[in-house]
């Protein structure tokens, strides 16, 4: 499990005097991209091979309020990859100083070539390194179909 730690600023609370939702989403992206650094998906490898990662969804549930001043656990666990790494899906928890649990959150995303903006499968060394991203407990392999479990299509103004 890749775990970083945050401590909660004047910028991250809310009209409530709590831990705002944006802020878990700032602080679960900032843990997300920490964890790829250190599994060697750097900015600088990702633009090697012109991808970069994109976000389908995020659902966040809330158990419990943070608030200005106090530290804060992410963690970061891989629930579900597709076999060409084309797909990846992401579990979050957050965590107070005393452990406790404030949150979790499902994150399901893809990899895009930046020059076709079109999606794409990882390049074999990156799927190779994935292999060692530490994997939940109810880690499943991942296709295409998962990404449409919301049964959510584009529908333009008329």
């Amino acid at each position: 499990m890749y775990k970083k730690d945050f401590e909660i600023r004047w910028s991250d609370i809310d009209a409530n005097g709590h831990l705002a939702n944006s802020a878990y989403t700032n602080f679960m992206s900032h843990a997300r991209m920490g964890f790829f650094i250190e599994y060697g998906f750097s900015m600088n490898e990702l633009a090697s091979f012109n991808i970069g990662p994109v976000v389908f969804f995020e659902h966040t549930y809330y158990y419990k309020e943070s608030f200005i001043g106090k530290p804060i656990t992410v963690s970061v666990e891989v629930s579900g990859l597709s076999e060409d790494g084309m797909f990846f899906k992401f579990e979050h928890n957050l965590y107070d100083e005393k452990g406790q649990h404030l949150a979790t959150s499902d994150m399901l995303g893809s990899w895009i070539d930046l020059k076709t903006r079109k999606l794409t499968i990882l390049p074999d060394v990156l799927l190779k390194q994935s292999e060692s991203f530490p994997k939940t407990e109810r880690f499943k392999l991942l296709t295409k179909e998962d990404t449409r479990v919301s049964g959510k299509a584009p529908k333009n103004l008329s």
